[in-house]
């Protein structure tokens, strides 16, 4: 049965037929991606006792130190045009943070800003694929990236990131996914949904095969500050790290996860000088930067504020070693330990069940919500994903109930 939406936009293209290619390319990859969420939200109000595990919105508040960093600047006038560049205060920031990271001098002409992580990404693939090229990312994948690289005309490659090797990506995987269309390798690390780390040796092995296939790289790096403490330390690595890797290395990011601000929409694009300076006129056809009371916040932060990522580090390591214990001895639900990150992905492939009916039947019978793992790519199908942005107290609730419906079903 067709959504609503779906019938409008049929019937307005017979009587306009005046709506893009790109129009249909992503037209069930945006917010279709997030029924399961959407569906849940609506029971909200009539479940008192639902627990939502859909989505990585942070649990706790942005510290309100930079609540009134912002106001403050706000109040000051802070409120007028920015620069198609960005402000020049968090220009600085960003230049201090990874001239410091990566070891060599990160400078105005390698950066550029934008409201948010998805922002910079579309843009940032928007100026470097088109139709005829391939894109190739790993598969589990964030549920976005389908639709940015559809949306270029371009096709998606998916590299197959397999759960007994940790979700890593392997050279001898990436390598029989090149072929001579392959434009862009799209990396994430720390990885959304599953929370795998990639080494600096893996990073460097990968690098250097995009490097000898003139491959570009866009780093997803959102969760760069989400790393858990655990022995042997597990230190994060970018392309970035690499001098050789500078040429072909495209970085976005953002203070969404790092310092709990989905809401203000403050991220970035690092890369090489001609690339920015090629993004900026298309930057500049839709937006100009991010709003000034916002870059002053947002250049605060990435210079002073460290506790709310530390915070988060420590509760969501906590919260996924319950699910872990919760589900020991459990045959039907195996979680997957991340290293990092907002989720903790479970096998649930012994049920018998598909993600989506799994999830489906689990929402109606026992109130939790959680996302199918076929929202995240064909690795991630017999898996469902639990966010852990939710007190420790409702994470074992879930899972308490996650076993009564396994076992009674």
């Amino acid at each position: 049965m067709p959504l609503a939406n779906e019938v409008k936009l049929t019937q307005m293209n017979k009587n306009f037929k005046s709506f893009s290619n790109i129009t249909r390319r992503v037209l069930k990859l945006g917010s279709e991606k997030w029924i399961p969420h959407v569906k849940a939200r609506e029971m909200e109000k009539n479940t008192p006792d639902l627990i939502i595990l859909t989505i990585g919105e942070p649990d706790i508040p942005v510290n309100k130190k930079l609540v009134k960093i912002c106001s403050d600047s706000m109040k000051k006038g802070r409120t007028r045009y920015s620069s198609g560049r960005g402000e020049p205060n968090l220009i600085e920031a960003l230049s201090s943070k990874y001239s410091k990271s990566t070891g060599s001098k990160i400078k105005r002409e390698n950066i550029l800003c934008f409201p948010g992580t998805q922002t910079a990404l579309f843009i940032a693939m928007m100026g470097l694929a088109e139709k005829g090229d391939e894109v190739l990312v790993g598969d589990p994948l964030y549920a976005s990236y389908e639709g940015v690289i559809e949306a270029t005309g371009a096709k998606m490659v998916k590299v197959p990131l397999q759960k007994e090797i940790g979700f890593s990506m392997t050279a001898e995987a990436l390598e029989k996914a090149i072929t001579p269309n392959s434009k862009v390798l799209l990396l994430n690390s720390p990885h959304n949904p599953t929370g795998a780390v990639l080494t600096k040796k893996e990073i460097e092995v990968i690098g250097d095969i995009c490097l000898k296939n003139n491959i570009w790289i866009i780093s997803d790096e959102v969760y760069a500050d989400l790393i858990y403490e655990q022995h042997p330390p597990l230190k994060f690595s970018s392309p970035l790290d690499f001098e050789k890797f500078k040429v072909n290395t495209v970085v976005v990011s953002s203070i969404s996860k790092s310092h709990a601000a989905p809401g203000f929409r403050s991220g970035w694009v690092i890369g090489p000088s001609e690339f920015c300076s090629q993004l900026l006129p298309l930057s500049e056809t839709i937006l100009f930067g991010n709003q000034p009371f916002i870059a002053d916040m947002t250049a605060y932060a990435l210079e002073n504020e460290t506790i709310t990522a530390e915070t988060m580090r420590k509760d969501y390591n906590r919260r996924a070693k319950i699910v872990l214990d919760s589900f020991r001895g459990i045959n039907s639900l195996n979680p997957f330990k991340p290293n990092a990150g907002m989720f903790i992905m479970v096998d649930i492939s012994n049920t018998g069940k598909s993600s989506e009916d799994f999830t489906s039947l689990l929402l109606e019978k026992e109130h939790v919500a959680t996302m199918p793992g076929s929202s995240f790519g064909d690795q991630a199908k017999d898996f469902i994903r639990m966010s852990l942005t939710v007190p420790d107290e409702m994470v074992k609730e879930a899972c308490e109930r996650m076993k009564h419906f396994v076992l009674n079903s």
